[in-house]
């Protein structure tokens, strides 16, 4: 890329890339999109938009019911693993907990304010959200989180910290976040500092 133009239309690339991420397309099918936007640059579409555009919603649908299979299943996998671990414990609603470094102090209860330092990441280690990056606790109420996180710090004794696995529908389940696909599993790594 020889100058800052040709860097942003690459960087508005990026951005067409991240809104089709969804559809998980083949090569092939990389190459049709290619293709369309060639024809549309040039003023000569191959099909009617008016006929065809209705039907991206269907394609969408159906991709992304595909990607939260296999999502589901990955993740249920990795869960597995993940309770294979020594030391780890799978509670009744299917968090697999962790203590990574053992605490001393109480442990909060659900109608508590804490305040944490933690790391969270997609089951391949893209790093999702991260206290630590921003090198600054955070403070909430149990209440206000995810499932996930209003189980699985109630077991932390202030100064532990301890791996969470968090099934996806204690998670975000079919809803996708920014960073975060419908349908993931999480781990975060989380640092009780104290109960607030």
């Amino acid at each position: 890329l020889r100058n800052d133009n040709e860097r942003t239309l690459y960087a508005l690339g990026l951005v067409l890339s991240r809104n089709i991420a969804d559809f998980e397309l083949t090569a092939n099918e990389v190459a049709i999109v290619k293709r369309a936007l060639s024809d549309a640059a040039s003023g000569t579409p191959a099909v009617d938009l008016e006929t065809w555009g209705p039907k991206i919603n269907e394609l969408a649908t159906a991709r992304a019911a595909i990607a939260a299979e296999k999502r589901n299943a990955i993740g249920a996998a990795f869960l597995s693993q993940a309770a294979a671990k020594a030391g780890a414990q799978r509670t009744e609603s299917g968090i697999v907990y962790r203590e990574l470094t053992a605490g001393s102090g109480a442990s909060p209860a659900a109608s508590d304010m804490v305040r944490v330092n933690y790391r969270g990441t997609l089951i391949d280690g893209t790093e999702v959200d991260s206290s630590y990056a921003r090198d600054e606790p955070t403070e909430f109420g149990l209440s206000q989180v995810i499932p996930c996180w209003t189980e699985g710090v109630q077991k932390i004794k202030v100064g532990g910290k301890v791996e969470l696995v968090c099934p996806a529908d204690l998670a975000y389940g079919s809803n996708s976040q920014p960073g975060i696909p419908a349908n993931s599993t999480l781990i975060f790594e989380v640092e009780l500092l104290a109960i607030v």
